[in-house]
């Protein structure tokens, strides 16, 4: 009996250090940066709008709809209208453009294989950053960073809001991360 009390209490205290572990901590990624300041415009709204879709069908593991919604965002790409790009950005803008769609087409492609999925988000999550710091945006945007993803490497991602929702890991890790980042509209 005096054994099951010691190996109980250990576990208990193992726990309760597991729980009050710090995140936060793991990288130096994590680290917040200083706000940005866009320009305010409509150019990426259509992508921005689907691309927050598709993240909070990732947070709902709905491999489906995310699919659909990688098409749909593969087709705001092609149809991406760069004329009001300042000439210095077009060849940047065209290069982002290009990445970006084939990363919402391999999401497109997955359906039923959310890992992958989520894996061709973390790449198109950059992509869509990058535009929006080119092009602008019509709302502030939150750049979320959760340092466990891709063990430990980490993977940032846009939210409307300063709540953490994390793809990545859907229900199994739903509150991990933190802020990395203000995309505010001037």
């Amino acid at each position: 009996m005096r054994k099951i009390i010691i190996l109980v209490s250990l576990l208990i205290v193992s726990w309760g250090a597991f729980a009050q572990h710090n995140h936060s901590n793991m990288s130096n990624k994590s680290k917040v940066q200083p706000s940005i300041t866009v320009e305010r415009s409509k150019s990426a709204s259509t992508i921005i709008d689907n691309y927050m879709a598709l993240k909070n069908a990732l947070v709902k593991e709905d491999s489906k709809t995310a699919a659909s919604l990688g098409k749909i965002l593969y087709d705001d790409f092609v149809k991406f209208d760069a004329t009001g790009v300042a000439e210095q950005h077009k060849k940047e803008v065209t290069t982002i453009i290009k990445d970006a769609s084939q990363q919402a087409k391999l999401i497109s492609d997955n359906s039923g294989n959310i890992a992958k999925q989520r894996e061709r988000f973390e790449f198109l999550n950059k992509g869509v950053k990058d535009l929006i710091l080119i092009t602008g945006s019509d709302r502030t945007l939150y750049q979320a960073y959760c340092p466990m993803y891709n063990n430990n490497n980490g993977g940032a991602w846009l939210s409307t809001t300063k709540e953490i929702i994390n793809p990545y890991f859907g229900d199994k890790m739903l509150k991990c991360g933190s802020v990395q980042q203000e995309i505010s509209v001037k």
